[in-house]
């Protein structure tokens, strides 16, 4: 805990370390390989990496063919291009077909400096999670970014990962249980749950610290790292012994985590349910100016933990 690391350095020595255990490993980069450091993966398998430049189109078409001729093809590049720009490959070529093709993206979000609103990916979680077949991965700091590469790997079919750009803090100490579609428990409490992905899931888990300490109110904490398939059954239990719901997200509010929540609880277990999530494009800035603009912080998740539980019956 208090540590900082940066999932796409994590994910770029990943790859190298699975490409000693998969021979038919091949990454997939589009001109940003020092950025996504899957450079490394290219410096250690030089016949195993493909850089198509600013192509994500040909990229994604090429990793399709690939997936069907027996290949585990990983797409590497930011966000913003990796969902956006091929998404009608990524739909016909990938979605309708189930290949196992795993799209591993870094750069999403915000905070990805003062590159401004044009580098910014805050629609990626809908777009991806709109696709039938595809799975949506968003693990919470370094430490969980490895078993989530390589659980996505060795199950078979298509796969979102998506990954930040700066350093940011470890939430696991040693390593951490990650299975695709169960949520991780990392606080009890029976006042209100805050179920929290990527990055927030540490804002999530100081709000809930500063909520007992100040408030005495005691919040449950669920790291939602998959967020397709969703863990509906930590949502209606959480729903239903707490009473409240908070989500919290490093992404638009329409479509993303606090959707799909809402949806689980609207038809299982109706409680008070409140979203911190990004109303809209940020502007640029440093990560932390972006945050604080945007509502991303602990103080703005305690006002919505409060709200929730106001609102309980």
């Amino acid at each position: 805990m208090g540590e900082n690391l940066e999932t796409r350095v994590i994910a770029g020595q990943t790859l190298v370390e699975l490409g000693h255990e998969f021979p038919n490993l091949v990454v997939i980069g589009g001109d940003l390989n020092k950025s996504t450091h899957s450079n490394k993966f290219g410096a250690e398998f030089p016949d195993r990496f493909f850089d198509f430049g600013p192509a994500e189109q040909n990229m994604v078409s090429v990793a399709a063919g690939m997936a069907a001729s027996g290949k585990i093809p990983i797409i590497s590049t930011f966000s913003v291009f990796a969902t956006s720009r091929p998404y009608d490959q990524i739909r016909l070529g990938l979605a309708q077909s189930s290949l196992n093709v795993k799209i591993v993206a870094t750069h999403a979000g915000i905070i990805t400096g003062e590159d401004g609103i044009s580098a910014h990916s805050i629609e990626d979680i809908a777009l991806m999670t709109a696709l039938p077949n595809f799975k949506v991965i968003v693990p919470s700091d370094g430490i969980e970014t490895v078993p989530a590469i390589r659980e996505a790997i060795l199950t078979e079919g298509p796969a979102y990962i998506r990954l930040s750009r700066p350093a940011t803090p470890v939430v696991h100490e040693g390593n951490c249980n990650f299975e695709i579609g169960k949520a991780e428990k990392l606080l009890n409490g029976s006042d209100a749950t805050i179920i929290a992905c990527g990055i927030m899931v540490d804002i999530a888990i100081k709000a809930a610290a500063s909520l007992a300490s100040e408030d005495g109110i005691n919040c449950r904490v669920l790291n939602m790292s998959t967020i397709k398939p969703i863990d509906e059954i930590a949502i209606v239990d959480s729903a239903l012994q707490t009473g409240a719901i908070i989500t919290a997200e490093e992404h638009y509010i329409r479509g993303g985590l606090g959707s799909v929540v809402a949806q689980v609880v609207g038809s299982h277990s109706p409680v008070p349910i409140e979203s911190v999530a990004l109303p809209g494009y940020a502007e640029s800035g440093t990560a932390e100016e972006l945050l604080t603009m945007q509502g991303l912080t602990t103080n703005h998740l305690r006002e919505a933990v409060l709200k929730a539980i106001s609102r309980k019956n």
